[in-house]
């Protein structure tokens, strides 16, 4: 018999946590069996049970022969709706956060500032999908006071989704860029894509943060009817003091900030940081001092000093609008010597090339020592770059690299994901 989410609940709350891979079980967790194109979790149900699950949820009949085995219509509707069940059992703020560029740094920013007054639970590393979400939520217990929940999305529909199941209180969009093209059918589609979660948030009655300084931000809040509202990067708020590789700037009450994190661009998620801290009570001194000791990870907005060279690293993720900021912050630096080493873009579909192309350009007006470009569709930026070197792959990158060592020099590394270019560290 197929057990309804209230009594799945309830075996939920018998449990040390949830995981859908038998390589994470932890002992008494709820194991939940995922399906994919090239997997089927219903075959490791066994497993997870040996491992030390103390039930497995599964949507195959066959194997629910005893009371262990919790049968369900499908793996994944029943882990989001044992999610949605959960989040509306919580009752606490739920902070929505998507956009094309720079989420999980904003996120990790209201974090940090959040939970210097608050129990707060984040999204723990790139937990933003259809699967993620859900995690996310199940993993936050009665002890949390406020969440802040990722959501990304490569295609319309998805924001909806996440958003019906994290059912945020309130949300913010980052920025709308040319992030994900392929899936989201052009710029337009990353517009209302993203927007979805504006959508809800109107619909529901819920506040939204707003960069009163993004043109299509504003815009998009114009469109909808929001019971409340805040703005945040006014001109007359903060005033950015200093060129140097990291963002220093003083607040509205005059104190001077000086951050761990590299680019003008990192000031927006800076500023909705503190606007969601100040909206929530969180004092200012204490807010500026949770931006001050944050220290970026995971290849994301990383200042990385080896020998005599300053690295920014920022190879977690790219696309033309994060890779534009990128490189035009390396522009405005003062510094002697400036190397780019940039890798593919992905997710683009048919406008990979232009888009690898324009960025060439951009790349081309920057006077830059040295140009490195790796990965298949960056050989449509050489039209722009002809003293450029190109590698194919980073493996030939990684021995021309060790081949030509750099001294006193500022490295911008940046790509998608897919091209792992952070093992170029190494050998810098």
């Amino acid at each position: 018999m197929v057990i309804s989410i209230p009594d799945l609940y309830d075996r939920f709350h018998e449990c040390m946590g949830v995981s859908t891979d038998t390589r994470k079980i932890t002992e008494g967790c709820l194991y939940i069996a995922l399906k994919g194109e090239k997997f089927n979790g219903n075959l490791f149900a066994s497993e997870a049970l040996e491992k030390g699950a103390r039930y497995a949820v599964v949507d195959n009949p066959d194997l629910a022969n005893d009371s262990r085995f919790l049968l369900v219509e499908d793996g994944l509707t029943a882990l989001q709706e044992l999610a949605r069940h959960h989040r509306r059992m919580l009752g606490i703020p739920v902070i929505g956060l998507t956009g094309s560029n720079g989420k999980t740094t904003t996120k990790e920013l209201i974090y940090s500032v959040l939970s210097k007054k608050y129990k707060t639970y984040a999204t723990q590393g790139n937990l933003n999908n259809h699967i993620g979400v859900p995690l996310t939520l199940l993993a936050i217990d009665e002890q949390y006071e406020m969440a802040v929940v990722e959501m990304g999305a490569n295609h319309q529909g998805e924001i909806r989704l996440l958003s019906s199941i994290a059912q945020p209180t309130h949300g913010m969009i980052t920025n709308i860029g040319k992030a994900h093209l392929e899936g989201f059918g052009g710029l337009a589609g990353v517009r209302k894509g993203k927007g979805e979660l504006f959508d809800f948030l109107a619909q529901t009655g819920g506040t939204v943060f707003v960069n009163a300084q993004s043109t299509v931000l504003m815009e998009m809040y114009k469109e909808r009817l929001f019971r409340e509202a805040v703005f945040y990067q006014l001109t007359d708020q903060y005033d950015i003091l200093s060129d140097s590789p990291t963002v220093v700037f003083k607040d509205e009450a005059g104190q001077v900030v000086t951050t761990h994190l590299p680019g003008r661009y990192n000031f927006d998620n800076i500023a909705a940081a503190l606007c969601i801290g100040k909206f929530f009570g969180v004092p200012a001194e204490v807010a500026n001092e949770a931006i001050a000791t944050y220290n970026p990870t995971n290849n994301r907005s990383q200042l990385i000093q080896k020998g005599t060279n300053t690295i920014l690293m920022d190879a977690y993720n790219a696309n033309p609008s994060s890779m534009a900021a990128a490189v035009q912050n390396l522009m405005k630096l003062d510094a002697p010597r400036k190397v780019v080493i940039l890798g593919d873009m992905y997710e683009l579909g048919d406008e990979s090339p232009a888009e690898h192309a324009a960025l060439g350009e951009l790349v081309a007006q920057g006077g830059f020592d040295t140009v490195i470009l790796a990965g298949q569709d960056m050989r449509y930026a050489l039209a722009a770059l002809p003293k450029a070197y190109y590698f194919p792959d980073k493996f030939s990158l990684h021995n021309w690299i060790m081949d030509h060592p750099f001294d006193n020099t500022t490295i911008l590394i940046k790509g998608s994901r897919g091209m792992g270019l952070e093992s170029v560290v190494q050998f810098l």
